[in-house]
């Protein structure tokens, strides 16, 4: 299985951090995020990682190879950002025709890789608790089937799922830049096709300066 990591956009909540760094290069502790979640999916296993890099790339770029210059990582390279769905999209020819680990760059979590299936039917994803920041939920799972409750639901989409690029097969889409769970998860999880397992692990979606203060607060206190 090969691994991809969304890893172009510009972190505007978190400037002015951001201004002259992008976002995957924010460190909690002495590590950068992406350096760390490198790491946590070489150490699931899997060696083939492929990066998309857009705002401020070339400085991502130049930190993945000077930290794992031995590794098979390879980039695709966006002139301006294209969201989540059109990240991916651009990238398949990287990536190939079989499922894959999708994760973003501005994770901290602890969530284990190395016990997920590959051999899905469209998508997995895995869901923790509802932080405070989204306490309305992403989806619920009915057994192991992703649905959506429409008064609300208990667990967040963490940003890591096995993508099947199937799901991408005979696709139109009106812009080269589209989010991912709109454009095409949704048309999915309608019909019951995708699976999720839920993750009581260490998560923090290190999307803001608030909670990139929290990862490091965490960090501390496990160190």
């Amino acid at each position: 299985m090969k691994a991809f990591i969304l890893a172009a956009g510009y972190g505007k909540r978190l400037l002015p951090l951001t201004e002259n760094s992008p976002k995957p290069l924010l460190k909690v502790g002495d590590t950068t995020l992406i350096e760390r979640n490198i790491e946590h999916i070489l150490n699931s296993g899997i060696s083939e990682i492929v990066i998309n890099i857009s705002y401020l790339g070339a400085l991502v770029r130049e930190h993945v190879i000077e930290k794992f210059p031995n590794e098979n990582i390879n980039f695709s390279v966006e002139e301006k950002p294209l969201g989540t769905g059109g990240g991916v999209y651009k990238a398949l020819p990287l990536l190939g025709s079989e499922p894959f680990l999708c994760m973003n760059a501005d994770l901290f979590h602890n969530i284990k890789l190395d016990n997920l299936f590959s051999d899905v039917e469209s998508a997995l994803l895995i869901g923790v608790p509802n932080p405070e920041h989204n306490q309305m939920g992403d989806f619920s799972l009915d057994k192991d089937i992703v649905n959506i409750n429409t008064e609300g639901n208990d667990l967040t989409w963490s940003g890591i799922s096995i993508i099947n690029p199937i799901i991408f097969k005979n696709k139109y889409f009106e812009s080269t830049s589209f989010n991912i769970w709109e454009s095409v998860l949704l048309e999915y999880i309608k019909k019951k096709s995708i699976k999720g397992i839920r993750s009581s692990d260490l998560w923090i979606d290190v999307g803001t300066l608030d909670r990139l203060k929290l990862a490091n607060t965490v960090y501390n206190d496990q160190n």
